[in-house]
């Protein structure tokens, strides 16, 4: 998946303390390119896709499929998110019992650390961290991963879901958090990690509050350097994982055993890059 902001910084941690990256580890990155089989040794597997994909030929029969709802950025909407949302509904299978035939996953941020270079950092409004007022804090953290979930959903899902003709409604579908280093990240301290942690609750809260399951996808170099460890407090310490980083279906199956990016969730899903294709492994 690819990301940027208005003042990039490539491959390197700046010394303000922000990560701005315009390109992924090459593991973690969701990736898709020419059709495939659904299955591999033997194993349905599912895909994902998201704007790297507009125009691409998509594999035909995936056991289940995850579109990516923004196109790189929290605050853009994927392009040919409709066309994805109508390949998934027609051509899913749902051979993987535990896994729904249609998920959703969602770029994630915190730009804090240079609001006043974003139009979208918020200058007001409540939380659970107390009431934000425009400044670098936990509540206006939250704040804006709350605001960002519920521009993705309400601008950017339900229109094309409508044009799609699949059900519109988010509380239908599991939706992923992607968290990686390719987009705008606080960093340089603990409190750094806690107000990413906080954006990223503000999201999970937008989407839960209207009746969806939400998980996190990462890898645990990323996610570590991120969000740091979650406390048991927080409301993402129960949420399932998708771990990403692997490049066969041998190596997808081994990270189903590794630990989850939060202590109170499970390694559900997990990602493999082979020919050029994300693959999804169901670790249930």
């Amino acid at each position: 998946m690819t990301a940027g902001t208005r003042a990039p910084i490539v491959g390197r941690w700046p010394a303000g303390g922000v990560l701005l990256g315009v390109a992924a580890l090459a593991a973690a990155s969701l990736v898709l390119g020419v059709p495939a089989a659904a299955a591999e040794d033997g194993v349905a597997v599912g895909y994902d896709v998201s704007h790297p994909q507009c125009g691409d030929d998509l594999p035909d029969e995936p056991a289940f499929a995850v579109v990516g709802v923004n196109g790189g950025l929290a605050t853009r909407p994927n392009p040919c998110l409709a066309e994805q949302l109508a390949w998934a509904a027609e051509q899913a299978t749902g051979e993987v019992a535990a896994q729904p035939r249609l998920q959703l996953y969602v770029n994630t941020a915190n730009p804090g650390q240079v609001r006043d270079l974003v139009t979208t950092w918020p200058s007001r409004g409540h939380s659970p961290y107390g009431r934000c007022e425009g400044d670098n804090s936990r509540a206006c953290s939250w704040r804006y991963g709350w605001e960002r979930a519920a521009v993705t959903v309400r601008k950017f899902f339900v229109p094309a879901a409508e044009d799609a003709r699949v059900d519109p409604d988010p509380g239908a579908y599991t939706w992923w958090l992607d968290v990686e280093t390719t987009n705008t990240w606080q960093t340089g301290s603990a409190p750094a990690r806690a107000r990413n942690r906080a954006a990223l609750e503000g999201m999970a809260a937008r989407l839960a509050g209207s009746g969806a399951e939400v998980g996190l996808y990462s890898t645990g170099y990323q996610w570590r350097r991120i969000a740091g460890r979650v406390p048991e407090g927080s409301p993402l310490h129960h949420l399932d994982s998708w771990l990403a980083g692997s490049t066969s279906l041998a190596g997808a199956r081994a990270t189903c055993r590794r630990d989850p990016l939060t202590d109170g969730g499970r390694v559900v899903l997990t990602q493999y890059v082979a020919g050029g294709l994300d693959h999804d492994h169901s670790c249930l």
